[in-house]
């Protein structure tokens, strides 16, 4: 074999693998969204403050894990659904094992400035969220204003003004 195309060859190798994480993987990542019950209103708000998602459960898209040059991204999903307490839940980033191949390879552009640049040196923690909601104790207790209800008492929950109003039952 003669030594000049095997160095042409390693160094077309080297030059293509040179930002590892954005070749073999990528910087925006599937989000499934689910709650229970579904059908909640969900919110995706970023570290900035923006919200990139509003919708109902459930729920899929594509998120970016990069915020900037050597920034990860980071989003708060808020889930409400009348009768349920609101919650809020985080999603963050780490770091993609992929990014590491820069070292491994030697793909010096790639680690500082490609996959940086590029948000594939990180990836989401979960593709899949499912959160139960906990129907709020004031829901139970009391219903909307504009909404009929009926709330059965004892003697003893009554205010004493009412209480001369009553009539016994035989």
């Amino acid at each position: 074999m003669k030594p000049l195309p095997t160095l042409l060859g390693l160094l077309v190798a080297t030059a293509t693998l040179s930002g590892c994480a954005s070749i073999v993987s990528k910087s925006n990542w599937p989000v499934t969204f689910h709650s229970n019950p579904s059908g909640a209103n969900i919110s995706i708000v970023n570290k900035r403050g923006v919200e990139v998602y509003s919708g109902s459960t459930p729920a899929t898209m594509k998120l970016k894990s990069g915020a900037g040059f050597f920034s990860k991204e980071s989003y708060t999903v808020t889930y409400k659904l009348d009768g349920y307490d609101m919650k809020k839940v985080n999603l963050e980033c780490k770091v993609n094992g992929w990014y590491i191949g820069n070292v491994l390879i030697g793909g010096l552009i790639g680690f500082l400035i490609v996959d940086p640049a590029t948000g594939a040196m990180y990836k989401l923690e979960k593709d899949f969220m499912e959160e139960s909601l906990v129907q709020s104790s004031a829901a139970t207790t009391m219903a909307a204003p504009d909404q009929p209800s009926l709330k059965i008492l004892t003697k003893n929950d009554l205010p004493a003004d009412w209480a001369k109003h009553l009539v016994p039952v035989k």
